[in-house]
């Protein structure tokens, strides 16, 4: 296990303050719940716990990582900028790791940043399962690339000590693995699954993905660590069979086969109009409609009014909310944007307004669009703010 220490840290405040001091102050408890399976074969025994932090910054909570067994690797800054040393002392470490003596059968990287994303293409490529432990936004392909992901809100679930079921690799391809134990019981007639079949079956159409996960999840909680085991939701949901379709297109859509087929899915025009298509697929904006972003500020607007959450609570909320608002987005779709809020320091207080998270969430984007060095015309630049705030702005 690899700990970038700053970039999880600060992913964590952002989120829970609480869970960030936990994570800081207790890496024994977490680092046991991730070593924990569901029985001795699944059980993980990690080799290697090395922590790399700043001393200048962080030096106060040395004494706790190394009292939990973890090597701590000081990596202060050696630039004007201010940026650490973690990045190379981290790769080097985990590639002589990758090239030792000792047959590591998995790595987990404990950071969102994605300049690891060729670090995980080393490992798969040596054929070894990859973990990412994230505490904010992911980068698409740096996801991709790994066999599994520890999302945040699931990551601060056990940090704070919720219950949760102990976290399985699932890759794709060659590298799947999953659990006998998790294939029987995602054959057996679930409640989520009977939920599944009887929503899917009544519908007038292809569903979207993300109502159907909610209308499982509702009925079977306990899928929402790693979907029984085969890690993401399209995969849950493809091996149920009895006429269930799953298509990853577009944001991911369930239907039933006996009545329709994958032409019956919309058309991609129609979800994403114009220059919205190439933002999303270059920075990893989520690829949602206008009406979703409206219905997603309108919600935060709502819950924060009722009373401040912190944004894992916040995620949960808003994305349920969308949904039962016929406006379905998924709860990483939610989190991306609450971590967009997040790097523009918008306070998530009960004086938000759907118009100015709107404003500050569109300011991130355009942001982002700039630092991925995509240049628009007047009217291409006006197409996204309309569509990235949701139409709560004026031109």
């Amino acid at each position: 296990m690899f700990v970038d220490f700053d970039n999880v840290f600060t992913g964590l405040q952002a989120l829970d303050p609480l869970a960030a001091k936990r994570f800081a102050e207790d890496p024994k408890h977490w680092a046991d719940a991730l070593s924990a399976g569901g029985s001795g074969e699944d059980a993980r025994r990690f080799l290697i716990r090395n922590c790399y932090l700043n001393p200048v910054v962080y030096s106060k909570y040395r004494t706790y990582w190394t009292r939990a067994g973890f090597r701590v690797i000081d990596c202060p800054s050696l630039t004007q900028r201010g940026k650490s040393s973690t990045d190379i002392n981290l790769v080097l470490d985990a590639m002589d790791a990758l090239s030792g003596n000792v047959g590591i059968e998995e790595f987990f990287i404990a950071s969102a940043d994605a300049d690891f994303t060729s670090l995980i293409q080393r490992f798969r490529a040596a054929d070894r399962m990859t973990t990412v432990i994230a505490a904010g936004a992911v980068a698409f392909a740096y996801r991709e690339m790994a066999d599994h992901v520890v999302e945040s809100h699931d990551f601060v679930a056990i940090l704070n000590g919720s219950t949760v079921e102990p976290v399985h690799a699932v890759a794709s391809g060659k590298h799947q693995t999953v659990p006998a134990a998790a294939k029987a019981k995602a054959k057996s007639a679930s409640p989520a699954i009977r939920e599944v079949l009887e929503f899917v079956r009544a519908a007038p159409g292809p569903v979207n993905g993300a109502m159907v996960a909610h209308r499982a999840l509702t009925a079977e909680p306990s899928l929402k660590t790693d979907w029984g085991g085969w890690g993401k939701f399209g995969t849950w949901v493809s091996q149920i069979g009895q006429g269930v379709e799953y298509s990853p297109a577009q944001g991911g859509w369930v239907w039933d086969a006996k009545r329709f087929s994958s032409e019956d899915l919309p058309a991609p025009a129609d979800l994403q109009p114009g220059i919205e298509e190439q933002v999303t697929r270059v920075t990893d904006v989520p690829a949602l409609s206008a009406a979703q972003f409206r219905q997603m500020f309108h919600a935060m607007e709502a819950r924060l009014r009722e009373h401040p959450l912190n944004r894992t609570e916040l995620s949960r909320q808003v994305r349920d909310d969308c949904v039962n608002a016929d406006q379905p987005v998924s709860r990483n779709a939610v989190s991306f944007v609450l971590q967009g809020l997040a790097y523009v320091n918008f306070p998530l207080t009960d004086e938000a307004t759907a118009e100015g998270l709107a404003a500050a969430w569109t300011a991130n984007v355009e942001e982002l669009c700039r630092v991925a060095l995509l240049e628009f015309d007047a009217a291409e630049k006006l197409a996204v703010r309309r569509w990235a705030s949701g139409g709560l702005l004026d031109a």
